[in-house]
C-alpha cells in the first residue's frame, strides 16, 4: 500500500480509537525514523496530541499501538513515538506496483485542481540570463511534478510587448541600425548590433514603433529557442497586447469599482486596500492623473484573465527584483473578491557564476553578461537544470561552472545519472551471463536483507517527497532524494552481487529491485527536466 494510503489507514484507526475529527488529526503523518531506531516508519503524533487529549504522550502511543495491532508491527519508544515495521510482502507488492502502475504516485484528489504556473516572463528586451534559467527550472519542474501527481497544469510565459521598455528597445535598435550609440537609458548589448544587421532593406523608412515590433519579434524567436533548448515547452505565450485588445484593463477597473475598492484623489484613481488588507501597507494608483493606466492595473487585468479562464490555483514565479510587488498583487487578487489561497507568488534569488575560484562579473543593462544560452552550450542543459533545482528559491546560489562540467561523482547530476546508466549496463551484461532479466521471482522464497529493505522503503518515499516539493514550491527536495537514493544503490551494489548472486531466485529478485530503482531514478530526473542516459 502507498505511503499516503497507509497513512490514511493509520489515521482512521487513531480517529476511531480516540474519538477525534479530521481537524484534530491534521498533523498525523509518518516520517523516517532516526538511523539508530529499529523500524521503517515513525509516528510522532502522540507527542503533539498530548495537550488536546490530556494524556501523557507515552500513554497515547501505547493506545495507538493497540489500535494498529493486527495490521502493523508497532513498537513504542519514549517520549511517545510509535515506530512501524512494514511486512516484507507489503514492500515487495508496492515495489511491483511502482514498476507496473504508471499512476502509482498520483493522487486522484488533485485531478480537480486546474493550475496556471507563470514563470520566466522575461521582458523581450535582451537575451535570457541566468536568473531566467533558475526561474525556468523552478517553474517547469514544479509543473512536471504537479502534473505527475495528478494536477491539471498549464505553463505560461507573459510577454510585456508594450510600454516604455519596449519603446526603448526600438530606439536602441534604430540607433544601432544608424551606426549610433543607443540612448543612455536604452539597451547597450552587442546583440542589437547583430539584430540591426539583419534588418530588411526598407528599415531606413521605419518609425520607432516598427523598430520596436521587429525587435520584440526577433527576441521572442530567441527566447522560444532558448527555452526549447532548456527543455521547457510553454502551453501559452501570452502577449500583453492581447490583454489590451480584449479590453482587459477596462474590465478589471469595472470589477474593482463594482466592489467599491476604488476612489479618486488628486485627479488619479486609486485602489483602496491598505485599510482592509494586511498584505499591503498603502493604497496604489490604478489610473494616473493624465488618464494613463499604470502597470499595476494591467497586471490586475492579466490575473483577472487567468481567473476567468477557470484556474483554481494561480502561481507566479518572479525574480528577486520583483519582491516589492508581492503585497500589492496579493491585495489586488483579494480586492477582486477571491480567496488568497487562489494566488501564490514564489520569489527566487539571483544567480552568481563562478569559474575556477573567481566570480564572473555581469551587468545586463551594459550587455556584459553570460546568457543562459551560453551557459547551456558550455555545461549542458542537464547540469544547468539539476544545479538550479538543488537550491530552494529563497536561497542565494553560486553556479560552479567547473563542477558542472566534471565527468565524475563529484558532480551531483553525474552521480545520479550514473546510477541509471549503471543499471542499464547490468541488464545488458545479463545476456552475456545467460541470465534472463525478466525472470519472475518467488516472493515466498525471498527474505530481503537490510540493504534491500532500505532501497524499497526509499522508493516508496518518492510520493511524500513530491508532495513536499509542491507544498514548499521547490524541487530541491527531489534532488536531495535522488542523491540519497543513488548513494543507497551504490552502497547496496558494492556489498551484494546481482548477476552472480548465490542462487537464481536471489538474482531474479535483485534484478527486479534494480529495475524499480532505475524506474524511480529515471522518473525523478525527468521531473527535473534532466535526461536519464543509458550509458555514460
Amino acid at each position: 500500500m502507498k505511503l499516503s494510503e497507509l497513512e490514511e489507514e493509520m489515521k482512521a484507526a487513531a480517529k476511531a480509537a480516540f474519538g477525534l475529527d479530521d481537524g484534530q488529526l491534521k498533523n498525523f503523518a509518518v516520517s523516517v525514523p532516526p538511523p539508530h531506531i529499529k523500524g521503517d516508519l515513525s509516528l510522532a503524533w502522540p507527542i503533539a496530541a498530548a495537550k488536546a487529549l490530556k494524556k501523557p504522550p507515552l500513554k497515547i502511543a501505547e493506545e495507538l499501538k493497540a489500535a494498529l495491532a493486527g495490521k502493523y508491527d508497532a513498537a513504542v519508544l519514549p517520549p511517545g513515538f510509535v515506530n512501524i515495521s512494514l511486512k516484507d510482502k507489503s514492500l515487495l507488492d508496492d515495489t511491483g506496483r511502482i514498476l507496473s502502475e504508471d499512476s502509482y504516485f498520483a493522487n486522484p484528489i488533485h485531478a480537480k485542481e486546474k493550475v496556471n504556473i507563470e514563470f520566466v516572463s522575461a521582458n523581450p528586451t535582451g537575451p535570457m540570463h541566468l536568473a531566467s534559467g533558475r526561474g525556468a527550472t523552478l517553474g517547469d519542474s514544479l509543473s512536471r511534478i504537479m502534473r505527475f501527481l495528478g494536477y491539471q497544469v498549464k505553463e505560461e510565459f507573459y510577454v510585456n510587448n508594450v510600454g516604455r521598455q519596449v519603446s526603448l528597445l526600438g530606439q536602441s535598435l534604430k540607433a544601432r541600425y544608424q551606426g549610433k550609440n543607443p540612448p543612455e537609458d536604452g539597451y547597450q548589448g552587442e546583440y542589437l548590433k547583430d539584430m540591426a544587421a539583419a534588418l530588411p532593406s526598407d528599415a531606413a523608412g521605419w518609425n520607432d514603433k516598427q523598430f520596436s515590433e521587429f525587435a520584440v519579434k526577433e527576441m521572442l524567436i530567441l527566447h522560444k529557442a532558448d527555452m526549447k533548448a532548456f527543455g521547457v515547452e510553454f502551453d501559452r505565450w501570452f502577449l500583453e497586447s492581447e490583454l489590451h485588445e480584449a479590453k482587459g484593463p477596462e474590465k478589471a477597473l469595472e470589477e474593482l469599482k463594482k466592489r467599491g475598492m476604488t476612489y479618486e484623489k488628486e485627479g488619479a484613481l486609486w485602489l483602496g486596500t491598505a485599510s482592509v488588507m494586511e498584505s499591503d501597507d498603502k493604497d496604489r494608483v490604478l489610473v494616473k492623473s493624465d488618464g494613463h493606466n499604470t502597470y499595476f492595473l494591467n497586471d490586475i487585468a492579466y490575473h483577472l484573465n487567468k481567473i476567468e479562464r477557470g484556474f483554481t490555483k494561480i502561481v507566479d514565479i518572479w525574480g528577486a527584483d520583483h519582491h516589492g510587488h508581492v503585497p500589492r498583487m496579493e491585495a489586488a487578487v483579494s480586492a477582486l473578491g477571491h480567496d488568497r489561497e487562489l494566488f501564490k507568488i514564489i520569489i527566487h534569488q539571483q544567480v552568481l557564476l563562478k569559474r575556477g575560484t573567481e566570480l564572473v562579473k555581469m551587468s545586463k543593462r551594459a550587455g556584459d553578461f553570460i546568457s543562459l544560452k551560453e551557459l547551456v552550450e558550455e555545461v549542458g542543459a542537464d547540469a544547468c537544470r539539476f544545479f538550479f533545482a538543488m537550491h530552494s528559491p529563497n536561497s542565494h546560489m553560486t553556479f560552479d561552472i567547473d563542477l558542472a562540467k566534471k565527468q565524475s561523482n563529484d558532480n551531483p547530476v553525474f552521480y545520479v545519472q550514473y546510477v541509471h546508466a549503471r543499471i542499464c549496463s547490468i541488464f545488458n551484461n545479463a545476456a552475456y551471463k545467460d541470465v534472463d532479466p525478466a525472470r519472475a521471482y518467488d516472493p515466498a522464497k525471498i527474505t530481503p536483507n537490510p540493504e534491500e529493505r532500505a532501497l524499497m522503503i526509499k522508493l516508496l518515499w518518492l510520493e511524500k517527497i513530491l508532495e513536499t516539493c509542491v507544498r514548499d514550491s521547490s524541487p530541491h527536495q527531489l534532488t536531495v532524494y535522488l542523491s540519497e537514493l543513488s548513494a543507497m544503490f551504490h552502497s547496496f551494489y558494492d556489498q551484494h552481487k546481482v548477476l552472480d548472486a548465490a542462487d537464481p531466485e536471489t538474482t531474479a529478485f535483485r534484478l527486479f529491485l534494480l529495475k524499480a530503482v532505475q524506474r524511480v531514478i529515471g522518473r525523478g530526473l525527468g521531473l527535473l527536466g534532466v535526461s536519464a542516459p543509458e550509458r555514460m
